[in-house]
C-alpha cells in the first residue's frame, strides 16, 4: 500500500516524484482513492487555499480549419455536423467578456480554429481585447493556434495576459493524432509567447489511445515548459471525427490523472477542463481538490454545464470563487 501522505510531502518539500511513483498514482487502486485525493489536495491548498478560477470560452470562428486533428471536430477531416463561421466581429467578442464577467469568470478565453491566425484575425482580436481590458478587470487568454514571434509580441502589446496552445499529448504519441504540425511546432508557440512576456497555458487531451506512460511523459513536458496554466481535458469523443467511438475513460481514471498532473506541476494552476461533464459524470465535485481552475459555460463545440451548476457545486464544496470585480 503506498502513503500517499508521504508523497504529498516529498512534494511540498520540492522533491520530484519518479516514473516508479507516477504509475503508482494512475494505477491507484479503489479502495485508496479517497486517501489519494486527500494528498493530491493538501498539495493544491498549500498554493492555492480554497479558492477556485473560473474561465469561460467564446468560440470566435468555428470550422474551416486545414489541420488534421484526430479529436477535433472542426478539423478538414471531420463529417460532424458543427456548426462553421468566420471570424466574429469585434462587438460579439466584447459582449461575450460581458457574459463572462456575469459568471464571476476570472479569465475569459478568445479562441478561434484554424493553424494560425491571419493579419485581419490578430487585428479584431487586439482591438477587441484592448476595450475589454479598459472596461473589466480581468485576464485576457487567447487561443488563436500556431503563432509568429512578431504576432505574439502584438498580442502582448493589446493587453492579452495569457496564451493557449496545449501540447495535447505526449511526443512519442503525436503523430497518432495529427500530421499537419510537429509536436514542436506547438512548444515553439508556447515558447514565443513566453519571449513576449505572455504568460504560457498549455494542456492536455486524456483519453485518445495513449498508454500511462504517454501521460506522465505529458506531466512532465508542462513541467520542462513551466506553463503557468495547464488545462486537462478528457476526451469527448465526437461521431465524425477520427476518434469517434473512442471511450477509454472512466470517472475514478480521471480524477488520478489530475493527481498525478497536481504531484508533477504543484505549483500550477490545473484546470479541469473539456469533457470534465460527461467522463467525470456524478464524480465531478472531487476533481476540485487536485484542481483548482474549472471552465463555466460551453466548449468550442460541446455544450457544458449550466454555469449556476458549477456556481452551486463550488459552494457546496465550500470553495471560494477567485474573480476580479467590475472597474468602476
Amino acid at each position: 500500500m503506498q502513503n500517499w501522505n508521504l508523497l504529498a510531502e516529498k512534494v511540498l518539500q520540492g522533491n520530484e516524484i519518479t516514473d516508479e511513483e507516477a504509475l503508482a498514482v494512475l494505477e491507484c487502486p479503489k479502495e485508496e482513492l479517497l486517501e489519494l485525493l486527500h494528498s493530491a489536495y493538501q498539495v493544491r491548498k498549500h498554493y492555492y487555499g480554497n479558492q477556485v478560477k473560473l474561465n469561460m470560452i467564446i468560440n470566435t470562428k468555428s470550422g474551416f480549419c486545414p489541420e488534421n486533428c484526430g479529436y477535433c471536430a472542426q478539423s478538414r477531416d471531420s463529417t460532424a455536423p458543427i456548426q462553421k463561421y468566420r471570424m466574429m466581429d469585434k462587438e460579439t467578442i466584447i459582449e461575450g467578456a460581458k457574459q463572462a464577467h456575469r459568471l464571476k469568470s476570472g479569465t475569459y478565453c478568445i479562441v478561434a480554429s484554424g493553424r494560425g491566425p491571419s493579419k485581419r484575425e490578430i487585428d479584431i482580436v487586439t482591438s477587441a481585447v484592448k476595450e475589454i481590458k479598459n472596461k473589466y478587470d480581468m485576464k485576457v487568454c487567447a487561443c488563436l493556434g500556431l503563432l509568429k514571434p512578431e504576432q505574439a509580441r502584438q498580442l502582448k502589446e493589446a493587453g492579452v495576459d495569457r496564451y493557449n496552445n496545449n501540447i495535447n499529448t505526449s511526443e512519442q504519441h503525436h503523430d497518432q493524432i495529427t500530421t499537419s504540425h510537429t509536436y514542436h511546432d506547438r512548444v515553439a508557440t508556447v515558447n514565443y509567447t513566453k519571449e513576449a512576456g505572455i504568460s504560457p497555458c498549455s494542456g492536455v487531451i486524456v483519453g485518445m489511445k495513449e498508454s500511462k506512460q504517454d501521460v506522465i511523459a505529458m506531466a512532465r513536458a508542462l513541467k520542462e515548459l513551466d506553463a503557468d496554466s495547464i488545462p486537462v481535458n478528457f476526451l469527448h469523443a465526437i461521431d465524425g471525427t477520427l476518434l469517434e467511438g473512442t471511450n477509454e475513460l472512466t470517472p475514478t481514471y480521471c480524477l488520478k490523472v489530475l493527481c498525478l498532473f497536481r504531484f508533477i506541476n504543484a505549483t500550477k494552476e490545473i484546470r479541469v477542463s473539456g469533457g470534465r461533464e460527461v467522463n467525470l459524470r456524478s464524480l465531478q465535485p472531487f476533481s476540485l481538490y487536485p484542481a483548482n481552475s474549472i471552465f463555466v459555460g460551453d466548449y468550442l463545440t460541446t455544450t457544458g454545464q449550466e454555469g449556476t451548476k458549477d456556481h452551486q457545486m463550488l459552494e457546496d464544496l465550500g470553495f471560494e470563487v477567485e474573480y476580479a470585480p467590475e472597474k468602476v
